[in-house]
């Protein structure tokens, strides 16, 4: 019996000790790997495509909309003020709602509890838009999402995502953005899977995308069992990709393959 513990209690120890030695592993943005004209295109707000939904997020947030005949300035005034620094606060959790949040969920939940106004779907252009031009107020600022309290559950669920292997190819996250940054796949190279560039505009897709459909695009990838959007895996997972991106500049809107 005392052997049985002594050596769970090494498996435990040998475990915990890899964990923190992937964490303290430096991790690296998309953006590093994309090409010198892309990195331009990226950073020039006249070039990147990103920027028309940026443009129509811009006009929504001073359209009323809903019964409550309110616009998000509204509410919350200049978004050039008013919302920097607050993608670099997300996901976190609503205490008030005891659920975990992203920006597209705080963005609905403002439309739903206030404008009374319908919830934008998922993906949807009109949800993509206002995501972008609150994500642009933040750019350049370092991610600093809360790690502790109740977010600390979440946390610790994305981190099972990101360590289980899935699929038909019985693949982790980890073994691609962790083990194998820096090398190529499918034509293009592995990054540490950080989420600091989205929403973002992916040459692949000819349109701008959330996080949670690049993250479906890698559920396919190893063939495992697509997720919705805004689900509760997803979004423990993009906390988790939060913490190991923490000190990180935000990029969003980024460019990507």
């Amino acid at each position: 019996m005392r052997r049985t513990t002594a050596a769970l209690a090494v498996t435990m120890a040998a475990l915990c000790a890899a964990a923190l030695a992937e964490d303290r592993q430096p991790v690296r943005s998309a953006t590093e790997f994309l090409s010198p004209e892309m990195r331009a295109e990226q950073a020039d707000r006249n070039r990147n495509p990103a920027m028309l939904w940026v443009q129509e997020g811009e006009r929504l947030w001073s359209k009323a909309d809903g019964k409550g005949s309110t616009a998000c300035a509204g509410c919350h005034g200049d978004a050039r003020r008013s919302m920097r620094g607050v993608a670099a606060r997300y996901p976190a959790f609503d205490t008030q709602r005891a659920r975990l949040m992203n920006l597209e969920l705080r963005i609905n939940t403002c439309r739903t509890d206030y404008q009374r106004a319908p919830a934008l779907a998922y993906e949807s252009e009109p949800l993509l838009a206002l995501t972008a031009y609150v994500a642009i107020q933040s750019i350049g600022m370092p991610v600093a999402i809360a790690t502790t309290g109740p977010a600390a559950p979440h946390i610790a669920a994305g981190r099972r995502f990101w360590t289980t292997p899935q699929g038909q190819f019985d693949l982790a996250c980890r073994q691609c953005h962790s083990e194998n940054v820096g090398r190529r796949m499918r034509g293009d190279t592995i990054s540490s899977g950080l989420g600091t560039g989205y929403p973002a505009y992916r040459l692949a897709w000819q349109t701008i995308g959330s996080l949670h459909r690049r993250l479906n695009v890698c559920q396919k990838g190893v063939r495992a069992e697509d997720l919705e959007p805004g689900s509760p895996q997803h979004l423990a997972l993009e906390l988790f990709l939060a913490t190991r991106a923490l000190g990180q500049p935000l990029e969003a809107p980024g460019l990507r393959r």
